[in-house]
């Protein structure tokens, strides 16, 4: 859980930064507002899962991969 008490359930800012792709390029990609996707980033909103499916195929990764797991490893 993050420090303000919300809970981060997605892994995009981390994902974006990884492949060095901005906010805008998704935003882009997905045809979306650069706005919408930095609220996913800063987990202050989450994407629908259909759209968490088509972020997932653009990136070509599993979409499990762009969710925070609930049991992190130990």
């Amino acid at each position: 859980m993050a420090k303000s008490g919300k809970v981060n359930l997605n892994r995009l800012r981390i994902v974006l930064a990884e492949r060095d792709k901005t906010n805008r390029w998704l935003a882009d990609e997905l045809g979306v507002t650069e706005g919408t996707v930095s609220k996913w980033v800063t987990n202050t909103h989450q994407p629908s899962l259909e759209t968490l499916y088509q972020i997932s195929l653009i990136f070509k990764m599993d979409i499990r991969d762009l969710i925070e797991s609930t049991f992190p490893k130990k």
